[in-house]
């Protein structure tokens, strides 16, 4: 899954994202779903996530 819908994301999920500083290079941080930032239920970008470890970005991958 692509990270696109807000709701295949809850907290606790595995996910892989972009952080800001990265969009360039467009590596990707693995962690955990802490808190989901986006409002709306759908980004062309990604959804908004903090991961368990404070870090923010969009997510690129759901993993299973």
């Amino acid at each position: 899954m692509n990270g696109q819908n807000r709701a295949d994301i809850t907290p606790g999920t595995q996910v892989q994202i972009v952080l800001k500083k990265d969009q360039r290079t467009g590596i990707l941080t693995k962690g955990t779903v802490k808190d989901i930032l986006t409002k709306s239920s759908f980004h062309p970008h990604g959804i908004k996530v903090r991961l368990e470890d404070g870090q923010v970005g969009r997510v690129k991958e759901i993993l299973q």
